[in-house]
Parts: structure tokens; C-alpha cells; sequence
């Protein structure tokens, strides 16, 4: 097995798990930010509901950046966040187009984050065909 892959694929499972660990702690369990709150309002959320919603989404944000540390080649959960990314921008554009004119918005990070993934499963595919061919 290539170290230099794994080490490659690791930092990418990092950088993926870090990125939705602090989606999920910073605007959503600590404060609750007003993004948030408008598009569970968006959704005619009552404002006790609401709060909840976004710990709980906060909550699974976490779970599932912690998953990048735990199933580090897991080609599923990579597509899974490829998909997922993309149905969340398509969700923003939808609800509020204006956010992909600011200067750093969720289609970059969204982008971005894909990218990862895109890469991350290039490097799991490498590393099952050398361990097959040895």
C-alpha cells in the first residue's frame, strides 16, 4: 500500500471532518446563526421548533464529519457528500440566490468540499488496484 497516498487520502478525511465538525459547532450549536434561523423560517418552523432544528442539524454535522475519521476509505461516504453538497447549494440557490454573489459563499465552499470527495475517491480507486495487482 502507498504511503504517500495514504497519507494524502488522510488529510483529506480531515480536512472533510474538520469543515463539517465546525459547520456544525460554530453557526448552528453556538450561535444559532441568523442564516440558519431564516431558512428553518423559510420552512414556517415555529421559533421553539426552530432552535432545535438547529442543534439537531448541528448535531448530525458533527456525526458526519466525525465519519470521515472513522470510515477513511469509504468510497459511499464520499459520494454521499458529493450529492449531498450538491442538493444544499441547489437548496440555497433556491432559498436564497442572493448568498452566491458575497464574496466567500456556500458554492465555493460547497465546491470545494466535493472536491475533496472527488479526490479522495481517485485515491481509495488507486489504492484498491494496487491491492489487487500485488
Amino acid at each position: 500500500m502507498d504511503k504517500s497516498i495514504q497519507k494524502a487520502l488522510l488529510t483529506i478525511n480531515i480536512s472533510l471532518a474538520i469543515l463539517w465538525i465546525y459547520q456544525g459547532i460554530v453557526p448552528k450549536i453556538i450561535f444559532k446563526a441568523a442564516e440558519e434561523r431564516n431558512f428553518w423560517e423559510f420552512l414556517e418552523i415555529d421559533q421553539s421548533s426552530m432552535m432545535l432544528f438547529i442543534t439537531l442539524s448541528g448535531v448530525v454535522e458533527i456525526i458526519y464529519g466525525c465519519l470521515f475519521l472513522v470510515f477513511r476509505q469509504s468510497k459511499p461516504l464520499h459520494y454521499l457528500n458529493i450529492f449531498g453538497l450538491a442538493g444544499l447549494a441547489v437548496t440555497v440557490a433556491i432559498i436564497y440566490p442572493q448568498y452566491f454573489t458575497a464574496g466567500f459563499n456556500p458554492f465555493a465552499m460547497n465546491v470545494a468540499m466535493a472536491t475533496l470527495s472527488a479526490v479522495g475517491i481517485q485515491l481509495i480507486n488507486i489504492q484498491h488496484s494496487q491491492n489487487v495487482t500485488t
